[in-house]
């Protein structure tokens, strides 16, 4: 049986970001299913909904939408229920709640969570500093780092750090290799929360060939040999181990859980490091 598309609309007085990530993780628990998305970023206007309302006419199917003017968004259900096409405002049942909770009524700014303010400027730093310290570069600098990632090579340590330097974190990461030590300064780091990461070896064998073929790579040197990988691998577990590093086995997890998991990690580490 072959795939089945269906359009999905996503409307935003802001970004779409927000639709985008709902959209696709909703999307992506249906086998067999494929959206086919139509993405309205900075509707703020009635003439910007009418060119919107010409292509769900167009194109009929889902929509999802997060405008915090009410009439926009009215008459964008109204049109929904003429074409046939369900239609949900995203944020709507969170602000219900809220409300309800906290006995107030919401602002109605447009994007609001994207607003310059002080979290904005902190994940921008913490981006500058992840990507001046990827794979290793400025060890002196380990100190001042709210998160150091360890692991072999093909640990997903980069996507990692650069995941969590979008949430904030400032983080560095660096590469496990036979025969050479670590930097000096990692023993005496204590603000940062050392993290080691590891997969299976055959994962690790699989990615690193990948990477062989892609780079028309010699693919037959020890770099892919399941052995040597396995090996590595249970060297830097013991590294872990004999330091009382945190570990994350990585083989099934995504980018955004293995962040995810560091970050709670984190959050328990500032804790203890306060009270010390």
């Amino acid at each position: 049986m072959g795939r089945s598309y269906f359009h999905l609309h996503l409307v935003s007085d802001s970004t779409g970001e927000t639709l985008i990530n709902v959209g696709r993780a909703a999307a992506a628990q249906y086998e067999g299913v494929s959206a086919i998305e139509h993405v309205y970023p900075l509707v703020r206007s009635a003439a910007q909904l009418d060119r919107v309302i010409s292509e769900i006419r167009a194109a009929p199917g889902l929509v999802l939408y997060t405008l915090v003017g009410g009439d926009l968004g009215e008459r964008l259900e109204e049109v929904a229920r003429e074409t046939g096409s369900p239609c949900l405002s995203v944020l709507r049942p969170v602000h219900d709640l809220l409300r309800a909770y906290l006995g107030a009524e919401t602002t109605a700014r447009p994007g609001a969570q994207h607003m310059l303010n002080a979290e904005y400027f902190k994940r921008i730093d913490a981006m500058n500093f992840t990507l001046a310290h990827d794979d290793g570069n400025l060890p002196e600098d380990l100190e001042d780092a709210d998160v150091i990632l360890l692991g072999v090579s093909r640990t997903s340590k980069t996507p990692t750090s650069i995941y969590l330097a979008n949430r904030g974190l400032k983080t560095t990461n660096l590469p496990l290799v036979p025969g050479m030590p670590l930097p000096p300064a990692i023993e005496r780091a204590r603000k940062p929360l050392v993290v080691g990461l590891f997969a299976s070896p055959e994962r690790i064998v699989q990615i690193r060939q990948n990477r062989l073929s892609s780079l028309n790579a010699d693919e037959s040197s020890m770099y892919v040999d399941r052995s040597a990988v396995a090996d590595e691998i249970t060297m830097s577990r013991r590294l872990f181990t004999k330091n009382r590093w945190p570990t994350i086995d990585v083989t099934r997890r995504s980018i955004e859980e293995t962040a995810a998991a560091i970050v709670d990690l984190y959050r328990d580490h500032r804790l203890k490091f306060i009270a010390d």
